[in-house]
């Protein structure tokens, strides 16, 4: 929380009440007060009826509160640190009226104005006056539909390979080799045999046959 000497004795002097039938009227600013722009000048003002001097105020989103200047009576002007002029705020009494002007309105700048003033050791506070930026809200790209194909045909037998069934044909395959390999090896063997055999027996019949004339 941002201090200063005249922030303190307000805060000590007792208890703090809204000011009903002391504040009146509400801010003003170039355009609505909530949707203001970066770099923009905005001007508020309370309207009291009172002139024992008053205090603004920033409440920020998290409810801390930050002094920014203290006007009293006579129109003298205390800001932050003990300080007669800012280079962010300006801020004047026009007889019953408080005003503050933000310079160069900032992100920083963003949240809750209150007057505030001391009369009969109670602390009262003016209605708050909102200053926020415009909200902006992230569109997330929409995903555009497949456009459908025209003239062509999907052949309804084409599907994905299915990598357990790949795997399975493989093994298949390894197994045929394996067996027929080995038969089809035999099946010459016998072939051969077979022929060798067919030979011999030719042969023998021949030399029979010359040993009989």
């Amino acid at each position: 929380m941002d201090t200063s000497p005249a922030l303190l004795l307000l805060l000590t002097l007792g208890f703090c009440e809204y000011g009903q039938g002391v504040f009146t009227g509400r801010g003003k600013s170039p355009m609505d007060i909530t949707q203001l722009q970066v770099g923009q000048k905005l001007e508020l003002e309370c309207l009291t009826d009172k002139e024992s001097g008053a205090s603004w105020i920033r409440q920020d989103k998290s409810g801390t509160l930050h002094f920014i200047v203290f006007i009293n009576s006579l129109s003298r002007l205390t800001f932050q640190g003990n300080r007669k002029t800012s280079s962010r705020f300006e801020a004047r009494k026009h007889s019953k009226v408080y005003q503050l002007v933000v310079k160069s309105f900032t992100p920083q700048d963003k949240g809750n104005y209150f007057c505030v003033m001391n009369l009969n050791q109670m602390l009262y506070f003016s209605p708050g006056q909102r200053a926020f930026l415009p909200v902006t809200t992230t569109v997330t790209p929409t995903t555009r539909g497949s456009t459908p194909k025209t003239g062509i045909t999907e052949d309804p037998n084409l599907k994905t390979p299915n990598p357990e069934r790949r795997t399975q044909e493989d093994l298949d395959f390894f197994c045929h080799i394996f067996i027929w390999v080995p038969l089809a090896g035999a099946c010459l063997l016998l072939l051969i045999a077979l022929v060798i055999t067919t030979v011999l027996c030719q042969q023998t019949r021949r030399r029979r046959c010359k040993c009989k004339r």
